[in-house]
């Protein structure tokens, strides 16, 4: 089994666990959405465990997984559903700080260069 497998595979049991924890039904299709957008948000660290086989994740890391879930509060469950947006755009704000540093990085390189070969001060 893959890493990527063994993740998938915990995602499926993680994802009936909260399901049922919050009284949730979901049918098949929105089962295969969730999974398919998981995917899709993990691809990066997913393709990387793509490339490793490892055994079944442990039965006793699975069940401290699912006991987890179990112990949220729904105070607990609101704020992490809070977090998801807040999350997704401070990664798109350090992501555009990261390429502004760059950038400056770049043309401090670019005048550094300029100024050593043609005798600037």
């Amino acid at each position: 089994m893959t890493g990527k497998d063994a993740l998938l595979t915990a995602f499926d049991r993680l994802f009936e666990k909260t399901a049922a924890k919050l009284h949730v039904h979901c049918s098949e299709e929105e089962k295969a959405d969730a999974k398919r957008s998981f995917t899709a948000r993990f691809s990066a660290a997913l393709d990387i465990a793509g490339e490793v086989t490892v055994p079944e994740i442990p039965a006793e890391v699975m069940t401290a997984m699912e006991r987890s879930i179990e112990h949220l509060s729904p105070a607990q469950v609101v704020g992490y559903l809070a977090a998801i947006p807040l999350a997704q755009q401070a990664q798109e704000m350090l992501r555009t700080i990261a390429y502004r540093a760059a950038e400056q990085r770049l043309l401090e390189h670019l005048a550094s260069q300029a100024e050593d070969k043609y005798g600037g001060n």
